[in-house]
């Protein structure tokens, strides 16, 4: 995948270094003169234009020439580099840890509500043996009190038929006075 916009510009300057001009285009001279003209190059090419590219579509990367960087710009670029890397893989380790160091801290939460919510249910399954100890304690006397229900409904059924029946024997013997 190409990188674009700001994201290509980081990456060239990560990996570009400046470039010594070849032996043969240096004027044999002091090695001030060969170090100044190492800064003027590095200038030089760091104001150059770029060429634009021909091809309009931003996700593409154009090929540059390779040129080999000096040696001791190899050595800091990879000094650099391992710096950068270093960094990077304390944060990836570090990161790693505080995701585990969350984990962990979500897993001994879930567990006290795991234990909270088992000491809620024994509670709950104690009340409800004690409930049904009581009813079980009770039954008898609930039966009882069926017993003497239907007891009642049987009496009072009896006093209704009896209460008619008085009706029929006063409506005869007052049929029987008028004669």
């Amino acid at each position: 995948m190409a990188a674009l916009g700001d994201d290509a510009a980081a990456m060239d300057s990560i990996f570009r270094a400046p470039v010594a001009p070849p032996p043969a285009l240096t004027p044999a001279g002091s090695s001030r003169d060969h170090v100044e003209g190492l800064e003027n190059a590095a200038e030089s090419l760091a104001s150059a234009p770029k060429k634009p590219s021909a091809n309009s579509d931003g996700g593409v990367e154009t090929a540059e020439e390779a040129v080999e960087p000096a040696e001791s710009d190899i050595n800091e670029l990879c000094t650099d580099m391992f710096e950068k890397m270093s960094v990077f893989l304390q944060g990836e380790l570090t990161a790693t840890c505080e995701d585990y160091r969350l984990l962990e801290n979500m897993n001994k939460l879930t567990s006290l509500k795991y234990m909270e919510m088992k000491d809620i249910s024994i509670n709950i399954s104690r009340n409800l043996q004690d409930l049904n100890n009581k009813y079980a304690s009770l039954q008898p006397y609930l039966d009882q009190i069926n017993q003497i229900e239907e007891q009642v409904s049987s009496l009072e059924q009896a006093a209704y038929k009896l209460d008619a029946y008085s009706k029929k024997l006063e409506a005869r013997f007052k049929k029987l006075e008028k004669r």
